[in-house]
């Protein structure tokens, strides 16, 4: 499964490499609404700010149904998207309603009532918890994992793993935007993964 098939012109180091069935004006305009803030939130770190594009009501339908044509490429289809706390629902939730699926949030450990299925994964400094609702997938139902930014691959990991310990069948991933060099893609080896847009270190 893939949508990388082309290349658009770069903008501050951000490339669209799964935006091809938008046609060259509407992937800019995604592109341009991508804001590059240096030193943030560290000195040398450039932040990607999609807040004017998640503002845009014209883009933001770009970027979903971009998202969309992921699925297309889908043999078999979905049955549900699920999108990682928080912003993968941002994005995850859209594209469930662009589709005519069910959407299920993978959340922050606590964030639901009991009884949830939960993975543990490793951090950079310590540990962090995702949880799913115990019983809301169907065994063998057909997912789709989405967040908005693809880094180290962790996060992303444990979502897939999440839904297939609950008894779902992850199909693929797909996310905004991939961080270069960091290694998530090789993580997710074998997954499925798609990105939109591609920023370079």
């Amino acid at each position: 499964m893939t949508a990388e098939n082309t290349s658009a012109a770069g903008v501050d180091g951000l490339r669209a490499v799964g935006l091809g069935g938008l046609g060259a004006e509407r992937s800019a305009r995604v592109l341009d609404l991508v804001r590059s803030v240096p030193d943030y939130p560290e000195p040398g770190i450039t932040f990607r700010d999609i807040t004017g594009l998640l503002a845009d009501g014209a883009a933001f339908g770009h970027v979903i149904e971009a998202l969309g044509h992921v699925v297309d490429a889908v043999d078999g289809g979905i049955d549900l998207v699920a999108g990682l706390e928080a912003r993968g629902f941002l994005l995850g939730a859209p594209l469930a309603t662009h589709l005519g699926v069910g959407f299920l949030p993978l959340r922050k450990a606590g964030k639901l009532p009991p009884p949830t299925d939960a993975v543990t994964y490793d951090l950079e400094y310590g540990t962090a918890t995702i949880e799913l609702r115990a019983g809301t997938l169907r065994p063998g139902a057909r997912v789709l994992v989405v967040d908005d930014v693809l880094a180290t691959g962790g996060t992303a990991a444990a979502g897939a793993e999440l839904v297939e310990r609950a008894g779902g069948v992850v199909v693929g991933l797909a996310f905004l935007m991939e961080l270069d060099g960091l290694g998530g893609r090789d993580r997710l080896a074998g997954r499925g993964v798609t990105t939109l847009l591609h920023v370079e270190s």
